[in-house]
């Protein structure tokens, strides 16, 4: 039987859930109620960051009526983030967790930098997934993933309540993955069960260290694991979403790569895939 996540260690003391507020009201609310959950279960400090994209307003005199349109939905857009930071509070006094708040405005590129930059300051940043390849919140789990410095745990629709009873580790012996399970360590500890999963049969998967020689160095740190080798069935992403159904796992923990093209960098394909459809969360790290 594991021990409450707050009493295996102290490592879970700040988490960050950052939110963007595009005014297209689809926007996925799963992680704020996951951030909560997990705060109120480790008794860390939540900081939810509401944020708000200030749209750019056109110069000129004659362009005078859609600068007002533009105005007009920003001070909507601004008041949308500031409700929701509003309402976090509120929900986090009535669970009993310390909780700051705070509700940013800014241009795009200047609001995903600022939210890169406080992520570094967390223990753990929780975001939304997102299935638009090309979307604020792409770019907010780029940015944190490869700038900040820190792990990062996406959540889809449907987990609204943290767990991780049941934790699957893919293992492809490279140093993203490794440093993905040094960080996930506080809740690989927690954890009934800890599988170690390689996916063979994928030519491109380097073969440096096998699972089965990874899970002793997880037992060391007091991590009830085992390890086993799946034939890949379609593709990894696709054979690491079978397993994790098989298992009934509660998180998927995996490294996270990015490839180059025409000088633009981009989340490596088992990454993107899992982003795109995970019915798990997903904690990442680079």
């Amino acid at each position: 039987m594991s021990l409450p996540l707050s009493s295996c260690h102290a490592e879970i003391r700040d988490v960050l859930v950052c939110l963007t507020e595009e005014g297209r009201g689809d926007e996925p609310e799963t992680a704020l109620a996951y951030g909560l959950s997990l705060a109120a279960e480790t008794g860390a400090h939540l900081t939810v960051q509401s944020a708000a994209r200030r749209l750019t307003v056109v110069a000129g005199g004659a362009w005078g009526f859609v600068n007002d349109l533009v105005a007009t939905e920003n001070r909507r857009l601004r008041k949308l983030a500031q409700a929701v930071a509003e309402s976090a509070a509120a929900d986090a006094a009535s669970a009993g967790v310390t909780c700051t708040t705070e509700a940013p405005y800014l241009a795009y590129t200047d609001l995903v930098a600022r939210l890169t930059a406080r992520a570094r300051l967390a223990d753990l940043t929780i975001l939304d997934a997102e299935t638009r390849e090309v979307d604020l919140d792409r770019d907010l789990i780029d940015g944190i993933l490869f700038r900040s410095g820190r792990p990062l745990l996406v959540v889809p629709p449907g987990c609204e309540a943290y767990a991780a009873r049941r934790i699957l580790v893919a293992w492809d012996g490279s140093a993203q993955a490794a440093r993905a399970a040094n960080d996930a360590l506080p809740f690989l500890r927690a954890a009934d069960l800890v599988e170690v999963v390689s996916v063979v049969g994928e030519k491109d998967l380097p073969t440096s260290a096998a699972g089965a020689a990874f899970a002793p160095h997880l037992a060391r740190h007091g991590v009830r694991v085992s390890a086993i080798d799946v034939p890949v069935v379609g593709d990894v992403a696709e054979t690491l979403r079978g397993r994790a159904g098989e298992v009934g796992a509660d998180m998927l923990v995996m490294g996270a790569y990015r490839h180059s093209r025409l000088q633009e960098w981009f989340l490596g394909g088992v990454t993107q895939s899992l982003l795109n459809r995970s019915p798990l969360p997903l904690f990442l790290a680079h």
